[in-house]
């Protein structure tokens, strides 16, 4: 995504000013500061940058308190299943979980969140901001400035085709499908701390929503019968997917933060499904390696993940690059017979072995004939 030039980040166009409801509204009253001053230093004193944050309540809220109320909460705004996955996998040592999270947690992750006005006014801060169009406000954000500005290195790059010799998302080539057109308001705007992750979410997006005639009782496609609630729709619909491996932080010599992972790669692999529920019945899901090791956060709080193997490093994946037909699906032996596309213990290093057992494929399916 190209930068924007600096005046474009702040410059607020007149059609704001004329046209949307919110210019009705004084500066002073979201932003702070003091309009009667006459120096720049003066009228800045005690500015907002971003109303919206951490607390929408008093800017947003007012007008739009059933939108505002559980959405303070949401995922986008907390991170709060994350916390709940970094607190699973952290020491019971409080000291040093009070390190990993006031420090490393707090330099290298919490950037990542958004808020009202992040969607809905400016690009987001992990992208260094700046108003999408002239503080014009878009009540569905744009997908190219807002959603895969913060979603782009795997999402994007699915979704639209840009994985070298990966075809874009069957969504998006034949019906030029928005992220809004599966993940709406309500999705996003739900409250989140009660979730531990992100696929507790009521509100997310189902296949069948829109394919319900697909898996029900006139189903006309044989496979779909043989593998309802058996393997999700990603281990036969998706292709490769970006894998990434061994991510490390910390701060160089100027005192700056950094990040590096040893590798990405792009990669397809069927295991078993470490968050089997009512939404997700399936036993076979699509799995990604996430970069997370035992000593990512070692610069920080040394021995921190010391509860590593609570959870598996090969996680639930619903890659957003979706094909009707695939490698996988051209025939039953396509997929069975195919040892590489399934996480066998030989898939996975020896020191994650521990946390995987739960999505290690045991033994290749048999074909079922029906």
């Amino acid at each position: 995504m190209a930068p924007l030039e600096p005046y474009e980040k702040v410059l607020v166009d007149e059609e704001f000013l004329d046209e949307d409801p919110h210019g009705e509204i004084a500066c002073e009253q979201c932003h702070g500061g003091d309009p009667e001053a006459t120096s720049f230093e003066e009228a800045h004193k005690g500015i907002i940058k971003d109303p919206s944050w951490p607390d929408p309540t008093k800017a947003c809220g007012e007008c739009h308190e059933e939108v505002v109320e559980p959405a303070k909460t949401s995922t986008h705004m907390t991170l709060a299943s994350f916390d709940k996955i970094i607190g699973t996998r952290a020491t019971d040592d409080p000291a040093l979980r009070k390190k990993l999270f006031d420090e490393g947690l707090k330099t290298h992750c919490y950037s990542c969140h958004s808020s009202c006005g992040q969607c809905h006014v400016s690009r987001p801060e992990e992208v260094e901001g700046g108003f999408v169009e002239g503080h014009l406000f878009k009540k569905t954000p744009p997908m190219a400035t807002n959603c895969t500005s913060c979603h782009g290195s795997r999402v994007e790059k699915e979704y639209l085709g840009k994985n070298k010799g990966l075809p874009p998302d069957v969504h998006y080539a034949k019906r030029g499908m928005k992220c809004v057109a599966c993940h709406t308001g309500k999705e996003m705007h739900v409250a989140g701390e009660k979730y531990d992750n992100r696929y507790e979410v009521k509100e997310a997006p189902t296949c069948i929503k829109c394919h319900e005639k697909s898996f029900g009782e006139g189903a006309k496609v044989k496979a779909h019968k043989i593998h309802k609630d058996k393997v999700s729709c990603h281990v036969c619909h998706s292709v490769a997917y970006k894998n990434c491996y061994n991510c490390h932080v910390g701060k160089d010599a100027q005192g700056l933060p950094y990040y590096k992972t040893e590798k990405s790669e792009l990669g397809f692999k069927i295991g078993l499904n470490p968050l089997r529920d009512e939404r997700h019945p399936y036993k076979f899901v699509t799995v990604r390696h996430i970069p997370v090791t035992k000593t990512t956060f070692d610069f920080y709080a040394k021995g921190a993940f010391s509860n590593f193997d609570r959870l598996p490093t090969w996680k639930l994946a619903t890659p957003h690059n979706i094909q009707r037909k695939t490698p996988q699906n051209k025939s039953c032996s396509s997929c069975h017979k195919k040892k590489e596309l399934f996480l066998l213990e030989e898939d996975v290093a020896p020191e994650e072995r521990a946390a995987n057992r739960a999505v290690i494929v045991p033994e290749l399916p048999k074909m079922e004939r029906k």
